[in-house]
């Protein structure tokens, strides 16, 4: 013991030594402090109508939002879609892969070990010019190495910490992305679905007026027939049956691409999918409720992605300056040499060992380039930021107006619509009866035809309108399901094993769905019943 110094002191000292070196090698972070940009937002929509307000604890919004609408074809084909679709697996991958950048990003953190092993031997040409004195017949040489490298960077100025933060946080950007294509395809398809249900309610009111129209074409001929009307009668009854059927015929057409496009998203060919038709639409009423303005930050994914962009922009600034001072790197090498597999010899061992520190002296201004469009990135992202929760709030306003308007623009169209039949059916009797003339008729018919069409479009829209409310909304997301900073890497430094599949995080599995492959329908439908299914027919 040194004399007049204790023992606590001295143990006070190498603690405190030792936790200097600790932090030394810890780092400094170089990036500014982040802070999500504060934004000053309403208290309330400012269209509310029929709908509730709910608040932050009451789970607005289910993550199977669709069940609200009460159709169980459309809960088959969303499970459906969610394990089976192209394009949402591919944005599961798009989420490993990016784990996997945030690994390969860590993996700068740890001692980089080498082992390299070579051996060659060489022959001479026993004719070989400049031979030397005494040298008598060919030359052989040979070599062998064995050795093993190491280096390590230590990250004082946590350039490569930053660069782990950020690929941490591109990896949660990936997962708020992967729920928003999710959820863009749960709204794709009931949309779909809703549009589809309206085609078929259109082509049923299509085919009742072509009954009524059929019937008209008999009373215009039987009034001919005895001489108490005139062709032309007859010749506006047939136009406006063949009108109709036209006009029917299309909606078919629009239907059957419509049906297309649903069966591409769950995972099906057009030609074995088929959706059997209805005469209504038979949605429950169920509106959705809705959150404070305050909540939609957390529940939108696309702002969740764009302020997981902001942050990174945020890490890059700590990047770039970290560039401005100096970079230690330490590096070893061991191993044997000898012209012959002899490891047992000390003589034929080898080692280098070394530090280099590299330090930009001048460089025409290049990092100080790189720190100032770090900065101007930083400022972009945070103006895209807001531009999309404006955005955000646009849409959520503007199918709010829709959904209350159409409402009240359906009540209105279904008294129209009763308006318009009790005209068609006065009309027909005044003519049966001789009281008037077939052209009052025909106006009556189109004017309730049009009518029924435009009710039909008004519902289906006010549903799709519900829809979109519920996509605007975030679709029951929550920025909880982001996944942990200290849960993103995929493996362990010193796994070797099960590499070919990640574990699930946040919900996003890679493991592809048997069923996947079979695009046909006939696998997962077999799956739900348990029994094998024959070849569903491409004829309608």
């Amino acid at each position: 013991m040194i004399r007049g110094v204790s023992s606590r002191k001295i143990r006070q000292g190498g603690f405190l030594l030792g936790l200097s070196l600790a932090t030394m090698l810890s780092g400094c972070d170089m990036a500014p402090r982040y802070k999500p940009t504060p934004l000053k937002l309403p208290e309330s929509w400012g269209q509310t109508g029929v709908l509730r307000s709910a608040n932050p604890n009451d789970a607005a919004i289910r993550s199977d939002w669709w069940t609200m609408l009460g159709d169980p074809e459309l809960n088959r084909l969303e499970d459906q879609a969610m394990r089976l679709n192209p394009d949402l697996q591919a944005q599961a991958e798009a989420f490993m892969q990016a784990r996997d950048v945030a690994m390969e990003a860590k993996s700068h953190l740890y001692p980089q070990l080498n082992g390299a092993a070579s051996g060659n031997k060489y022959k001479g040409s026993q004719h070989r010019l400049w031979r030397g004195a005494g040298s008598q017949g060919p030359m052989y040489m040979s070599s062998e190495q064995y050795s093993a490298t190491a280096s390590w960077e230590p990250d004082f100025w946590s350039a490569i910490r930053n660069k782990v933060r950020m690929t941490k946080q591109r990896t949660q950007e990936a997962a708020a992305e992967y729920a928003l294509a999710r959820l863009s395809l749960q709204a794709e398809l009931a949309s779909d679905y809703v549009l589809l249900r309206g085609l078929d309610a259109q082509a049923a009111v299509y085919k009742d007026s072509i009954r009524y129209y059929q019937t008209a074409v008999q009373v215009t001929k039987m009034r001919l027939a005895g001489a108490i009307a005139p062709g032309m009668d007859v010749s506006r009854a047939e136009a406006q049956l063949y009108t109709t059927q036209a006009q029917e015929t299309e909606i078919e057409t629009q239907r059957e691409v419509m049906e297309h496009a649903i069966a591409v998203l769950v995972n099906q060919a057009p030609a074995s999918f088929h959706i059997a038709p209805t005469t209504h639409l038979n949605f429950a009423d169920a509106q959705p409720p809705v959150a404070l303005p305050t909540t939609l930050l957390e529940r939108r994914p696309d702002i969740a992605a764009a302020e997981r962009r902001m942050a990174q922009a945020n890490r890059a600034i700590g990047v770039s300056r970290a560039a401005f001072y100096p970079h230690v790197t330490f590096n070893a090498m061991t191993g044997f040499m000898d012209n012959g597999f002899d490891l047992a010899s000390l003589s034929n061992s080898m080692y280098q060992f070394g530090v280099q520190a590299l330090m930009p002296l001048f460089q025409g201004g290049l990092r100080r380039a790189e720190l100032q469009r770090n900065w101007s990135q930083y400022r972009q992202e945070e103006d895209l930021y807001r531009g999309t929760v404006l955005d955000a709030f646009q849409e959520v306003e503007d199918n709010l107006t829709r959904t209350t308007r159409l409402k009240t623009e359906a009540s209105q169209q279904s008294s129209a619509v009763d308006a318009a039949l009790r005209t068609q059916s006065m009309t027909m009797a005044l003519y049966t009866g001789g009281l008037t003339n077939y052209l009052d008729v025909v106006v009556a018919q189109v004017a309730a035809l049009q009518a029924r069409i435009a009710l039909v479009q008004v519902q289906t829209r006010a549903v799709d309108a519900r829809v979109q409310l519920v996509r605007a909304l975030g679709g029951g997301w929550s920025r909880a399901e982001l996944p942990k900073p200290d849960q993103i890497m995929p493996f362990h430094p010193l796994q070797y094993g099960n590499l070919r599949h990640a574990k699930p995080l946040a919900g996003i599995d890679t493991e592809a769905d048997p069923a996947a492959s079979d695009l046909t329908g006939a696998t997962d439908a077999a799956s739900k019943t348990g029994q094998p299914l024959d070849r569903p027919s491409a004829h309608r």
